[in-house]
């Protein structure tokens, strides 16, 4: 059981088979639920989508406001819809709102939903750079920005997108997930975050 996790997650996960938290989960849970800076390495199959979408929703808790104040970044179309369904499913009955954005969606049907009220955003680099370039993206509400497959997406060139993002967002927890510790995963770190906690999974 994880420390003053919220009664909804707690059941969504139990629901979901998740009786037992993992390492990772175990491990990271303390500093990412504290709000500091945190960037994490671990191979394959040890759940590093399950933490992002996890603390998303113990972070947030329950709607407000019109603006969105979680903003998760993936790699492409195909990590997309499993992050946004894994995050559906562990809001459970919080009634967190969570829609997500992929270059070949629509962008003034994207803009209008978003308009309409949103609590966690989930897009790809390139359409979520499309969607703050634009007039009427309020990003001083987010709170929690997490990068799933960073080392993937920084070592694509869509580092720069991510830099130019943070630097229209006040102050917000930034949780940066990788499969390895690249150079530029590393930089990316130093570039961003504010004291940094580093838990490295694939160390012996």
């Amino acid at each position: 059981m994880l420390k003053k996790i919220l009664p909804q997650l707690h059941q969504s996960l139990l629901e979901s088979g998740i009786s037992e938290p993992n390492e990772l989960q175990r491990e990271t849970w303390t500093a990412i639920k504290s709000g500091v800076d945190c960037a994490v390495v671990a191979g394959e199959g040890y759940g590093k989508s399950t933490v992002i979408a996890m603390h998303a929703v113990q972070r947030l808790q329950k709607p407000e406001g019109e603006s969105t104040r979680a903003l998760i970044i993936v790699e492409n179309k195909e990590k997309l819809e499993p992050m946004v369904a894994l995050i559906k499913q562990l809001a459970g009955d919080t009634g967190l709102r969570v829609y997500g954005v992929h270059e070949k969606g629509d962008i003034d049907f994207d803009k209008n939903h978003i308009s309409l009220g949103l609590d966690i955003l989930v897009g790809t680099p390139t359409k979520i750079n499309t969607l703050f370039s634009s007039a009427g993206f309020n990003a001083t509400t987010i709170r929690f920005f997490a990068v799933d497959d960073a080392d993937f997406i920084f070592r694509n060139r869509e580092d720069s997108i991510i830099l130019r993002l943070l630097t229209s967002i006040e102050r917000t927890q930034k949780i940066f997930m990788a499969s390895a510790a690249t150079e530029k995963f590393e930089i990316m770190v130093d570039k961003t975050m504010e004291e940094p906690l580093f838990f490295d999974f694939t160390e012996e």
